[in-house]
């Protein structure tokens, strides 16, 4: 089967691939083996999958579940190639998962996969969107939500919000101050929760429950805030005030701007008054 895999980011743990199967209609399926626990969001295409867990035909929006060293097969009966991004995880990480999960119980899937569900459709687009934008800290976030996601849903019980102790308040509120310092710093979610000394997935349900939204998605908007004062306020280059705020290239700090405000950091900064004497006024 032609497959194009391409590795986007890995981390302690997990790690996140891009992969373009090209195989065509009766095209004969060989034997696979999963190397690791494997959750793949199916973008485009169908085909069925095989594995000890049973049959399915994996539609877009569908979920792939993959045990570790468990053999399967992809068999294209019907339509040619598709398209999946890859979420790979360790026997380990996926234990740290499940310990915050109500009624999940033991570190192995039981189905060959989990149909497109409406309550995903989000997550499904932030998946996708990480990917394209190859951020592996905010890769790394996509892929324990999704782990979290699909362990909560395979237990068949309601999804419950985090229980938050006294604990992970300071916890939260440390490193909220922590970001609020050096926010210009490369801050992983690995990081902040060795700092909290928790789990990554625990670390990001609790901040979440807290905050309202992820670690990876507060940084990025504290980045964003002091890149658009400064805009404002001073007339220094547009790629001095991105490198100063923490983005590593000046394409990735438009891209995410743009998003986020609705306009260029140019046109934001053509849209509003600024004070050229304040050119040096830290934020």
């Amino acid at each position: 089967m032609s497959q194009q895999v391409r590795i986007l980011a890995k981390g302690a743990g997990w790690s996140a691939a891009d992969i373009v199967c090209t195989a065509t209609v009766g095209e004969r399926p060989f034997e696979e083996e999963h190397g690791s626990f494997c959750i793949a969001v199916v973008t485009r295409g169908t085909f069925c999958y095989r594995t000890r867990q049973g049959t399915a035909v994996m539609t877009p929006g569908a979920l792939l579940l993959g045990n570790a060293r468990a053999c399967f097969e992809c068999g294209h009966e019907h339509s040619n190639g598709d398209h999946c991004l890859s979420f790979q995880f360790s026997p380990e990480m996926l234990e740290e998962v499940l310990a915050d999960v109500p009624g999940a119980k033991h570190c192995e899937f039981d189905a060959p996969n989990l149909p497109a569900r409406p309550v995903l459709a989000a997550l499904l687009v932030d998946a996708e969107v990480a990917c394209r934008d190859g951020d592996a800290d905010e890769l790394e976030e996509v892929a324990l939500r999704l782990a979290g996601a699909t362990a909560t849903m395979l237990t068949g019980l309601p999804g419950r919000p985090a229980k938050i102790s006294q604990r992970d308040e300071k916890r939260i509120a440390d490193a909220i101050r922590l970001i609020e310092g050096r926010g210009d710093e490369h801050l992983s979610l690995s990081e902040l929760a060795d700092r909290a000394a928790t789990s990554p997935y625990h670390f990001l349900r609790s901040f979440r429950t807290i905050v309202g939204v992820t670690p990876y998605q507060f940084l990025l908007r504290t980045r964003l805030h002091r890149a658009a004062v400064r805009l404002r306020l001073t007339t220094a280059a547009v790629s001095e005030i991105a490198f100063e705020a923490g983005f590593g290239d000046l394409s990735t700090f438009n891209r995410r701007f743009r998003r986020v405000m609705g306009q260029t950091p140019s046109g934001y900064r053509q849209s509003g008054q600024r004070i050229p004497e304040l050119r040096r006024l830290p934020v």
